[in-house]
């Protein structure tokens, strides 16, 4: 049974700018990890760079690292009884719940953040009291206009005749491609604790072309390797701002969101400043540029108005909000290794 995404419609009168208490006198370096190539640019010149010119003192160094290898660092900082050498991540929902799991985040300080209040209370909620939901980003299809003549309406077209063989995918190691498993068990009579029906579509789907990750996959693209494929909103943006025929949809019965979350690591010398990295991420002026072109990051506030040019990315109504997918992952994240296995089993080579 699908489920739609409840977007806190009550979430009252709230004031237009919040800020939070001033926290200054501080000085040294906060390591915040973040993404790799374009997508970090809105950590950089919207987040950081008005933060270190509010604290002369402090300056943020950004390391990019999507394939979480802090966590060891942190791990090994905690069992020594060091200070963790990173300050706070992003993280998607799997990786955030695992964190949560390994005691490895900071609870919030919802005092220290006042523009949380503004936030989509369904998103808050996934948080779980760790962090704040910074952005979310959809898993759509991504289709060459050039080369796929009939735009594709539903998940089901990727079993389409017509592009056998011109399909990608990538490994459920990924989000990504997790969430398209789930997906096409859901399309199918499943659901996250029923993943059968999903194994066995995506065996009809064969022979399709797998990428270990999703920055590869986007790399078939470019290559014209594959005409179609489950694709990141923000992935397919990037490539189309690089002037290829690359168009994005929100496919029936609905695109999946997934939530992104800034935390506060734990064993941080910087966890009372770091909480208003937290607030100025859920800003409306760091929101409604990270919304824009060219990257079209699903904003969080409820008062960000989403442009005209995001909506092919992002739903800019209610009822495109209503229809969004979300994936079960307390369901998912405990069984995610066999998951892996199984994938690599049957399709890896």
């Amino acid at each position: 049974m699908r489920q739609a995404v409840i977007l806190g419609l009550c979430f009252g009168v709230l004031g237009a700018m919040m800020v939070a208490p001033p926290l200054s006198g501080q000085s040294g370096e906060i390591v915040m990890i973040s993404y790799a190539g374009p997508s970090q640019e809105p950590h950089r010149f919207y987040l950081v760079e008005p933060f270190q010119q509010a604290h002369p003192g402090l300056t943020v160094r950004l390391v990019p690292d999507e394939a979480g290898e802090y966590v060891a660092r942190v791990q090994a900082a905690l069992a020594a009884s060091r200070p963790s050498s990173v300050d706070l991540a992003p993280n998607g929902e799997p990786p955030h719940l695992r964190l949560i799991g390994l005691g490895l985040l900071e609870r919030t300080n919802t005092d220290l953040v006042p523009n949380l209040k503004l936030a989509y209370q369904a998103f808050v909620e996934k948080s779980q009291g760790y962090g704040v939901p910074a952005t979310y980003s959809l898993i759509g299809i991504a289709y060459n206009s050039q080369k796929v003549t009939k735009v594709p309406t539903s998940w089901k077209d990727l079993w389409d005749p017509a592009y056998r063989g011109k399909v990608g995918l990538t490994s459920t190691s990924s989000n990504l491609g997790l969430g398209f498993l789930v997906a096409a068990a859901k399309m199918n009579g499943g659901d996250e604790a029923n993943l059968e029906p999903a194994w066995q579509a995506i065996r009809s789907l064969q022979p399709f072309v797998i990428a270990p990750n999703p920055t590869a996959l986007a790399q078939l693209f470019e290559r014209e390797e594959i005409v179609i494929a489950p694709l990141w909103s923000t992935d397919a943006a990037v490539l189309a701002s690089k002037g290829l025929p690359i168009k994005f949809v929100k496919p029936q019965p609905g695109a999946i969101a997934i939530v992104s979350f800034l935390s506060i690591i734990k064993g941080s010398q910087f966890t009372q400043i770091a909480h208003e990295l937290l607030n100025r991420v859920l800003s409306v002026e760091y929101q409604s540029k990270a919304a824009a072109k060219p990257y079209f990051f699903g904003p969080t506030n409820v008062k960000v108005v989403v442009p005209p040019e995001a909506a092919d990315y992002i739903p800019t109504t209610l009822n495109e909000i209503r229809r969004l997918q979300t994936v079960n992952w307390p369901v998912i994240v405990p069984v995610r290794a066999a998951i892996v296995e199984r994938w690599n089993r049957e399709f890896a080579r």
